[in-house]
Parts: C-alpha cells; sequence; structure tokens
C-alpha cells in the first residue's frame, strides 16, 4: 500500500499548490487564516503563513460578500478561491452566484469570465442538524455557466480541485465533512482530473450503479454485497455532477441493461432524477428494467443520531433497489 492522506490534507495540498504555482490564486472565507485557527476543520492551515495574508484572507461573516469579492477579483484577472463554511450557508450568497458568477460570461458574449471556485462542506452523519448538512448540489446543477464537482477520494478530491481552480468558469467544490478524516491513496503531485469525466471503479455486468460523493462508500459496500450474491455490478463514480460524465454512463448501461443511480441528497428532484430521465431518453428500447433510485429521506436532516441513520441511503437499500431491476 502506498502513501495514504485524508481528504482535509489532499484538499489542503491542491490549494497550496495552485497557489505556489500561479501568483494569482488567492483564498478568502471565513477563519481561513492561521491567525484565525487555519479553518474550522483546519483545511485552510498553514497556507497564510506560507503565502500570507493578502493571498489568504479571513473574512467577516458574510457569504454574500465573500462570494461578491470573489466574483470581482475573478473579473481583474485572478483566480480566487471561496470558502463558505457549510453549504446551506450558500443560500445567503445565492444572487452573487446565479445572477453574477454564473450569467457574467452569457451576458458579455463571451468576453468576461469568472474563473472562480466556491469550496463548501456538508454531509449528515455528524449530528449537526438540518440547517448545516443539506445537499443542495442539484440547485447549482441547475444553473448554466457553474460547474459542480464532488470528489469521493482523497486522491480525487486533489485532482478536481486543480482542475476548477484552473477552469474559466465558476465552479462549486462540494466537500462532505462526515468523511474528511477517511483516508485514501495519496495524490500525485501535480495530478489534474478534467472536469466532466467519470471513473468506472468496479467493472460489472448485470447492473449499473452510479454515485459520487460520501454515497460511493454505501455504493461499493452494496457492489461487493451484491457480488457475494452472485450479481455482477458495474460501479460508476460520478465526481462532477454538472456537466456529468453521459458517455460513460450509456456506454455502461447498454451493456448491463439496468441503472440505478444513489445519492445523499432526498431522491425527489435530485441529480438521479436528471440521469434516470437521460438513460430512458437514449436507452428507452434497450433498458430490461426501469431505471431506479435510491437517496435520503425527503425531510430535513434529523438530529437526532438514530432518525439521522434512517433518514441517509443505507448499503440495504442499494442492494434491495439493484435486485428490484433484475426481478
Amino acid at each position: 500500500m502506498g502513501a495514504q492522506v485524508n481528504f482535509v490534507q489532499a484538499i489542503n495540498q491542491a490549494m497550496h499548490d495552485a497557489m505556489a504555482d500561479d501568483p494569482s490564486v488567492l483564498l478568502l472565507g471565513e477563519d481561513v487564516a492561521d491567525e484565525e485557527g487555519g479553518g474550522v476543520v483546519k483545511v485552510t492551515a498553514g497556507l497564510s503563513s506560507a503565502f500570507g495574508t493578502d493571498r489568504v484572507r479571513s473574512t467577516p461573516i458574510t457569504e454574500e460578500a465573500i462570494i461578491g469579492a470573489a466574483v470581482g477579483s475573478a473579473l481583474v484577472g485572478k483566480r480566487p478561491i471561496a470558502e463558505i463554511m457549510l453549504m446551506n450557508f450558500l443560500t445567503v450568497g445565492m444572487d452573487q452566484i446565479v445572477n453574477h458568477a454564473a450569467k457574467l460570461r452569457f451576458m458579455s458574449g463571451g468576453q468576461t469570465n469568472v474563473p472562480m471556485t466556491i469550496r463548501t462542506m456538508t454531509g449528515a452523519g455528524g449530528g449537526a442538524g438540518g440547517q448545516h448538512t443539506d445537499m443542495l448540489e442539484a440547485w447549482f446543477a441547475h444553473i448554466a455557466g457553474i460547474k459542480v464537482v464532488a470528489p469521493s477520494t482523497p486522491a480525487d478530491a486533489y485532482g478536481l480541485l486543480r482542475s476548477c481552480i484552473e477552469d474559466d468558469d465558476p465552479c462549486l467544490f462540494v466537500e462532505n465533512m462526515p468523511t474528511y478524516w477517511t483516508t485514501g491513496e495519496a495524490p500525485v503531485t501535480g495530478t489534474r482530473i478534467p472536469l466532466g469525466k467519470a471513473s468506472v471503479v468496479t467493472e460489472g455486468s448485470d447492473v449499473t450503479i452510479i454515485s459520487y460523493a460520501r454515497t460511493m462508500m454505501e455504493a461499493g459496500g452494496a457492489t461487493k454485497a451484491l457480488s457475494e450474491s452472485g450479481i455482477s455490478a458495474e460501479l460508476i463514480d460520478l465526481r462532477t455532477i454538472a456537466p456529468f460524465d453521459l458517455e460513460t454512463i450509456l456506454t455502461s448501461v447498454r451493456k448491463t441493461k439496468r441503472a440505478l443511480i444513489v445519492h445523499e441528497a432526498v431522491t425527489p428532484f435530485g441529480v438521479g432524477a436528471e440521469i434516470a430521465a437521460r438513460i430512458s431518453e437514449e436507452l428507452f428500447h434497450e433498458l430490461a428494467a426501469p431505471v431506479q433510485r435510491v437517496g435520503s429521506s425527503f425531510n430535513a436532516v434529523p438530529y437526532a443520531q438514530s432518525l439521522e441513520e434512517a433518514h441517509l441511503p443505507s448499503i440495504q437499500q442499494i442492494v434491495d433497489a439493484a435486485k428490484k431491476t433484475l426481478a
């Protein structure tokens, strides 16, 4: 086994390397500088000491101003990384994200681009309650002009974040708080993972399971359980939600004739609905069963641990949904 790192280390290293390579990269957000602790979970620790507080700036608690400052700096040639502590708090900066960052390229006839990255963390499982743990990626995937990325391994987090920072359009980089200290293979320094390209993690022939971010862990567990039952599941890690890799998905589903999409966000109106619709439109006459979806229950994330566990998708739910496509 090679060197292992966790998500916090991989994301920190990606920002460090990007700032070292490009003086136009800067970071701003609440408590991101070392004087304020290097971030609420230390993701930005050491960066202000390495690059100075001119490039790593702790801000007041005002998400709209953080995003607005990032948009403005991007328009004058910088590549800002704006940290919004929690995904729920993106709602405060929605005007700046939707009406400015995402639309300026369109409204300028392609003459103006906004090369900024918004990093945010979220995810249920730690008892943080309904106002701190929503998965809202479908909101932003619905907005033309912004890319949405959600890694499932530390190495992917490094490579995808490097690509986001170098992209000429705004990118939303979603980090899952309960998996921050999960370890995985260390990234190769300088690696970039192309945005919009999925990864086939496990090859199979009976059913295609498509997931991303934290639920890749449950999907991986379900793939193993299905294999023990004699069912060969192909597991795809989406990695980029918008734009998602339709070609890889269709190639897999053409082979297996069955598809299941798994995500932590609530099931109704989610990313899984869009992927299911595209599969059905493209492969309707080739499918052996209706496309299935597994997500969290349609309610605010509960605080009590027992209810929170019941809210989230489980390995058994994924196994049952995959077997339903084979019934």
